[in-house]
């Protein structure tokens, strides 16, 4: 197996890629390496709360009333994108593959071939347990 260095976007970059901004060609496999890695939710995830950020400090301090009123509304508005955003994850992905040039599909076939081994075994243990002849 050969380990290939990917070349990874700078935090400009990065940000206006989290905002949805295509990136140049030579990034290319890094997003698909993004969308695809064992931790594509997690970094799913810091990418929505890069986006919440900038809007929710804007409710927080332009909003009137006591504190804890901005505060929770900024938090009801984080819980509310997040929700969304997680809802709306693998469509994401997949779009943010589209746009680095990939055919449709290609992020989704890419986690399924990594995950193949841990399918198979559970697979095999709920087989093992549920599927037991008990005629015997």
């Amino acid at each position: 197996m050969t380990i290939v260095a990917l070349r990874r976007p700078g935090p400009l970059r990065w940000l206006a890629y989290a905002y949805g901004a295509g990136l140049p060609p030579e990034y290319r496999e890094w997003v698909l390496h993004d969308v695809t890695a064992r931790t594509w939710q997690l970094r799913h995830l810091g990418r929505a709360i890069a986006q919440l950020v900038p809007l929710l400090v804007v409710i927080y301090l332009v909003l009137p009333g006591p504190a804890w009123v901005r505060g929770c509304a900024a938090l009801g508005g984080a819980l509310i994108g997040l929700f969304y955003s997680m809802a709306y994850m693998y469509e994401s992905a997949e779009h943010r593959t589209l746009k680095a040039g990939y055919p449709r599909g290609t992020s989704r076939h890419v986690r399924e071939e990594a995950d193949a081994e841990g399918r198979a075994e559970r697979a095999s243990r709920y087989a093992e347990r549920w599927r037991r002849d008990t005629t015997q």
